[in-house]
């Protein structure tokens, strides 16, 4: 038996392993490549900004928008539903925090969001 030292996920573990045949080991013919450590970054969203003076509507979670309930111009109350946001195979409204007029829908059905990405900006 020959024990090793293997570290995975950042976790050390100690094996044991039993050699098997007569003991020799192979030499590799060539050296393994290097591994990169780089984490690759995801593109940038495209900035969608609200109007100025409007009142931003953000994703209070990140899931994928399920059905926009509203389109531009449109007048709603406080408590509308805008979006509907499906999280965790749960779904959430996303609902008007006050009075006024669509000023811009930036989600479309079916797209994905993260916590704070521009929903729906009001006038």
């Amino acid at each position: 038996m020959r024990n090793f030292q293997v570290t995975v996920n950042g976790n050390t573990y100690e094996v044991a392993v039993e050699e098997v045949g007569n003991g020799q080991v192979a030499t590799p013919v060539s050296a393994p490549a290097a591994v990169s450590t780089k984490v690759a970054t995801p593109a940038a969203k495209p900035a969608t900004a609200a109007p100025a003076g409007a009142t931003k509507v953000t994703a209070p979670m990140q899931g994928k928008i399920v059905d926009v309930k509203v389109s531009q111009g449109q007048q709603v109350k406080e408590g509308d539903v805008l979006a509907i946001l499906e999280a965790m195979k749960m779904e959430n409204e996303v609902v008007a925090p006050k009075a006024g007029t669509v000023a811009s829908v930036n989600v479309s059905a079916g797209q994905s969001v993260d916590t704070g990405d521009l929903i729906v900006s009001l006038n």
